[in-house]
């Protein structure tokens, strides 16, 4: 693998994400004005698609491969890929080199694309090195661990870091954080019953908090998380935890880089 491009190239290419691109876009745009807050150059390619996770996990190599390939075109010209989401830069970033293992003509490119792309709390904390944001909000806020995130990518503290510099802002730890928020991508509709079990005991333990916003850092937990909270009549807000600029909800969590 080639080494990683200098920190001060920071030309950045913003992966949207099928759920950010298709249900909460302000994501996407707080994403952008955040990285260009830490110095970078962003650029959001046309020619995205879906990461191919979807297919992936259902079993299906060929059509995964295939849309892969797209991405990989898309975004090789650029000094890192960064996506809201741990799921899906899991899926670049660890997912992409196997894949494409017996395939000579993409395996090079396959694993130069993956050690540069990066979640975006993470891109921002491990990669450019913030260590503070320079915001303010009076309230309390607890913190779901998404599955991929956490397993795939060891982002675990980088978002409570950032977080506690926060002025004003409560954070109440969640307990059994790291536990699976029932979405699972494809895994809610193929198990419904099951999903929606999963997803009532961790709104249980949201409510325990008595935080009065949910954070995390993928869109598809927060979503699901976010369902159940409104069918139970909780009064909860739900916001992404990166861009943190009301995904859910109109009124802004305002966050700039230190």
């Amino acid at each position: 693998m080639s080494a990683l491009p200098n920190k001060k190239a920071r030309r950045v290419a913003l992966f949207v994400t099928c759920l950010v691109d298709l249900f909460r876009p302000s994501v996407g745009f707080a994403a952008v004005k955040l990285l260009q807050d830490a110095g970078c150059t962003v650029e959001v390619p046309e020619a995205q698609t879906c990461c191919g996770q979807p297919a992936y996990n259902s079993g299906d190599r060929g059509d995964a491969k295939a849309v892969a390939k797209g991405v990989i075109a898309a975004f090789e010209p650029y000094d890192y890929l960064v996506a809201p989401s741990g799921s899906c830069a899991g899926m670049i970033r660890k997912h992409y080199p196997g894949l494409f293992a017996d395939d000579p003509a993409w395996s090079g490119r396959a694993a130069a694309l993956a050690e540069k792309s990066f979640e975006l709390v993470s891109f921002l904390t491990d990669v450019l090195g913030v260590a503070a944001v320079k915001a303010a909000h009076t309230g309390s806020v607890t913190y779901h661990d998404s599955c991929s995130g956490l397993r795939e990518l060891g982002i675990e503290q980088q978002p409570r870091r950032l977080l506690k510099t926060v002025a004003g802002l409560s954070l109440k730890e969640l307990p059994e954080a790291d536990v699976c928020c029932g979405f699972g991508g494809t895994f809610c509709v193929k198990y419904p019953d099951i999903s929606n079990a999963i997803v009532e005991k961790k709104t249980q333990k949201i409510a325990e908090t008595g935080a009065e916003t949910l954070l995390a850092g993928d869109l598809g937990c927060l979503l699901n998380m976010a369902g159940k909270l409104k069918r139970e009549g909780r009064a909860t807000k739900s916001r992404h935890v990166g861009p943190c600029s009301g995904c859910m909800e109109r009124a802004p969590l305002r966050i700039g880089i230190h």
